[in-house]
């Protein structure tokens, strides 16, 4: 009886404390994590030219609990590189703000960057909740506009705009460290930066250059070059870089928004689905505290369960609903009407080789449609999302002219009126997150755009003719 009561009483607790009364915040001021809410998040995250982790969490939920000591871990290992936030969506002003963001689970976590046009993309992570994952992620977060530069072409660099300030690391490594694609970043605009390899001999002798890595100013223009002689370490390089050249300060002026006219509908919908979130999130922890608790043997009721490692942390607990296949472009009447045309816009066909029915095919094709509908139900417009069958006699014709491969699925963007296409490298699989970031950096321009051959267009004359042969 005492057990069976204990079981019901944790119950209670965890249903009474989960939504309904909101608990102070995870994180101290002392923490590593940025403390965000619903105010400060334009300013500090999207308008911040240094990209971000945030996670998003309800001080009640057992998960992000666990989650902590990985999480502050994280924030230290990437501290002066990425930030590392967290926003309360428990907190009464921030349900609407989580709910906008669609957190539906705690705790999730999304990355921030910003595109090449000063506009935000926020993207789920879907990495392990492991404090070493976490740090991988946020460096890979970091733009990367550091000048590779070897022997025969460093006069070209350094004559390239020589009044601006210049940066130059002489290193060993082939790799470029996080820690200069941060300098250059908060640099950008004021300090041009290159990497030069210890194997550029020429480089290193022109610079009196012996040790690696060194680190050496151009002031610009017929100043002498300096060498730097501190620690290697991002504030102490920082504070030194801050003679020669100017941090970037303040957001990109394209960043600004507006609020739309039924934002206040839009604020109170997205609170309702946050509680209904919360809720059922709450009432599925309380579940696995039952079960946890019957679990238990009672010939050792003292037993304490171990404590759970970093990498161990369980991610929130969603049922997936399989999304509406996308729709299939049979013929070249249809594509040409509907992605190929004079006056089409934007589309994304997946095109698939002979072997229509292959199982990893089917995968890839069921994560496409859930990512267009993840992208369809954003504040932004999302361009459509159509298959085009090997049985489609243009679907060839695509694959030679555009010089695709023949025997996997392709997935390319199309604009038939600006005459343009973007191809996905499949080499990065079909995972949803991995098509969500690809769409979006397709809507802020961050992927090349190649010239779409004028014969794969289909003008209104050929159109009409196609659908006269068909009746």
């Amino acid at each position: 009886m005492h057990f069976l009561s204990s079981v019901t009483v944790g119950i209670g607790a965890a249903l009474l404390l989960a939504p309904h009364v909101a608990a102070q915040g995870m994180y101290s001021k002392n923490s590593p994590v940025l403390q965000v809410d619903a105010k400060s998040w334009t300013n500090l995250i999207e308008k911040s030219h240094v990209p971000s982790i945030v996670e998003f969490y309800a001080p009640w939920c057992g998960h992000c609990k666990n989650l902590k000591p990985a999480y502050e871990k994280a924030a230290t290992g990437l501290e002066g590189l990425v930030q590392v936030a967290a926003v309360n969506c428990d907190e009464e002003s921030n349900k609407a703000f989580c709910g906008r963001l669609g957190v539906q689970g705690f705790p999730t976590l999304k990355t921030v960057r910003m595109s090449a046009k000063g506009k935000p993309i926020v993207v789920d992570y879907q990495g392990q909740r492991s404090a070493k994952a976490i740090v991988e992620a946020g460096k890979a977060l970091l733009p990367n506009s550091v000048k590779r530069v070897e022997d025969k072409d460093l006069a070209k660099w350094l004559a390239d705009k020589n009044e601006t300030a210049k940066a130059i690391m002489f290193s060993s490594q082939g790799k470029t460290s996080a820690t200069l694609k941060a300098l250059a970043n908060d640099f950008e605009g004021s300090l041009n930066v290159a990497q030069i390899r210890d194997k550029d001999e020429d480089a290193a002798e022109m610079f009196g250059v012996t040790d690696f890595p060194t680190l050496v100013v151009l002031p610009g223009g017929d100043k002498e070059p300096v060498v730097y002689s501190g620690e290697m370490t991002k504030p102490e390089m920082t504070e030194w870089l801050k003679q020669y050249a100017k941090l970037r300060t303040g957001p990109p002026a394209s960043s600004s928004g507006s609020k739309s006219k039924d934002s206040k509908a839009k604020s109170s919908k997205a609170a309702k689905s946050y509680e209904k979130a919360a809720k059922s999130h709450a009432k599925e922890e309380a579940t696995e505290a039952a079960r946890a608790a019957a679990s238990e043997t009672v010939e050792d009721p003292d037993a304490e369960s171990p404590a759970p490692t970093m990498d161990d942390v369980p991610k929130p607990v969603k049922v997936p609903v399989a999304a509406k296949p996308l729709p299939t472009l049979a013929t070249q009447a249809e594509l040409q009407s509907a992605c190929l045309g004079e006056k089409t816009q934007t589309c994304l066909l997946a095109i698939l080789p002979a072997a229509d029915a292959d199982e990893a095919h089917s995968a890839s094709l069921a994560n496409l449609a859930t990512a267009q509908e993840k992208l369809h139900g954003g504040e932004q417009a999302i361009f459509p999302f159509y298959v085009v069958p090997s049985a489609n006699e243009f679907a060839s014709t695509l694959r030679s002219s555009l010089a695709l491969a023949e025997d996997s699925l392709e997935v390319i963007t199309v604009n038939g009126k600006r005459g343009w296409w973007r191809h996905y490298d499949a080499g990065k699989g079909f995972e949803v997150s991995a098509i969500e970031d690809w769409v979006d950096a397709v809507k802020f321009g961050d992927v090349k755009k190649q010239k779409l051959p004028a014969d794969l267009i289909g003008g209104e004359t050929a159109k009409v003719d196609e659908d006269k042969s068909e009746l």
